[in-house]
This record gives structure tokens, sequence and C-alpha cells, in this order.
């Protein structure tokens, strides 16, 4: 199906093979805005979908402050709040 999708928006279906042979031009359709589907056997498909760098939120900076938040948990540096009362007087005290 992919030997048009230059032409028109539709959703491109291929096989994990077919990908494996033709890489470029697939991601070449994403990149113009095809929605690429990759199918991989009856049950498994994946999407190929460009990112930029604003979309990689996991960045070795985010997880650092992951771990750095985690670590003030375990060290009882934190507010818990169960309540919504608790919540709005939290609210209420900044």
């Amino acid at each position: 199906m992919y030997h048009n999708a230059y032409t028109m928006k539709a959703i491109i279906e291929t096989t994990s093979r077919q990908f494996r042979e033709r890489q470029k031009d697939f991601f070449d359709m994403a990149d113009n805005g095809q929605k690429v589907v990759i199918k991989r056997g009856s049950k498994q498909a994946y999407v190929l979908t460009p990112i930029s760098t604003d979309d990689l939120y996991f960045t070795s900076e985010m997880i650092a402050r992951i771990k750095e938040s985690q670590q003030e948990i375990k060290e009882g540096k934190s507010v818990v709040l169960k309540t919504k009362e608790e919540l709005n007087n939290f609210f209420e005290s900044l």
C-alpha cells in the first residue's frame, strides 16, 4: 500500500519485513505526516511517529530529578496530603 502514500493521506500499514526492506521510504512518509503502522505478526502493531527533542520528556536531567525526589521522600522531606481539607489548607498557607 505504500506505493502511492505520497499522494494521499491515509493510514499506511506494512509488515515488519516490508519495513526493514524500505525503511527510508517509511521514515519519509512519517516525516511527511503519514500515519505508518508496522504490523509484527497478527497480534502486535507499532506506530512510526517522528519526535522532536521537546518530546523527549525523560532526559537524563529529568531522571536525575526524579531520583532526587524519591530520595527526599525516603528521608521524610515531603508533605503528605490525604484529604481535600489538608490540600486546601496547604495551598492557603503558601
